[in-house]
């Protein structure tokens, strides 16, 4: 059970204040009937209709987003644009905000959630989640930066990554890097170990969700069932729902 105005709030339709204001003005039914006192619980599977609108609870929201560069990873920022400017006023007041942080000139796929322990268990190193990159080196790749990623490369003293696996593109300034992990500035810093500088980075995959070439740069969009369910078991070994 839930009251009314959470429910509202939490689907990111209202504030509860103004959940109050319109139930008093008749614009809030739950199971066809008008409520006017926000304060009485529901069931998470009634039907809610506000202002004419059927709203459906999803206590786990995921969005995944083709981040562009000039943006920071943060729920705000004074120097910098941030990637929740890019929300709408649904998914800001839903409390949405991003799992992890790519750095701000790198692009691709960016998820971000409501749920806070989803995103603790997709960053957790224990899970190993996937994080596959395209990358430009301003020097060529080769078969020794291969075999150093997969040993793992120390990025600081004392500091060393998982094995990693790399793979050199046609051209050899570029190639596609899957880490299993997600340290500051990791990529960048694993390129610097080799003696190699990162001049282009994108995001095309995270876990079992590559990102969708559909999703114009700045926009982003809702995971469909089977996504989420995917990405949900990467988390949750086992297990299909986080709600």
């Amino acid at each position: 059970m839930i009251r009314l105005d959470k429910f509202l709030s939490d689907c990111g339709v209202c504030s509860r204040r103004e959940a109050a204001a319109a139930a008093k003005k008749g614009l809030v039914t739950v199971n066809g009937k008008a409520v006017r006192d926000v304060s009485e619980k529901i069931n998470e599977t009634d039907t809610v209709v506000f202002s004419g609108e059927k709203i459906e609870y999803e206590k786990t929201a995921v969005y995944m987003m083709n981040k562009p560069a000039g943006y920071v990873c943060a729920a705000e920022d004074k120097r910098d644009r941030t990637v929740t400017e890019l929300l709408k006023d649904r998914e800001v007041k839903m409390g949405v905000f991003p799992v992890g942080r790519l750095d701000k000139d790198t692009t691709g796929l960016l998820l971000l959630t409501n749920d806070g322990e989803l995103c603790h268990r997709l960053l957790s190193p224990k899970r190993h989640v996937d994080k596959l990159y395209y990358l430009k080196s301003d020097a060529p790749l080769c078969e020794d930066d291969i075999k150093a990623f997969a040993e793992g490369v120390y990025i600081e003293k004392g500091v060393k990554t998982l094995p990693a696996d790399l793979v050199i593109a046609d051209d050899p300034h570029y190639g596609y890097l899957t880490i299993h992990e997600g340290k500051f500035h990791q990529v960048k810093r694993m390129l610097e170990a080799v003696g190699k500088k990162v001049v282009m980075l994108k995001r095309i995959a995270f876990g079992p969700l590559p990102l969708d070439d559909k999703i114009a740069e700045g926009a982003y969009r809702k995971l469909g069932d089977e996504e989420k369910k995917k990405l949900i078991a990467a988390a949750y070994p086992g297990k299909t729902s986080a709600d």
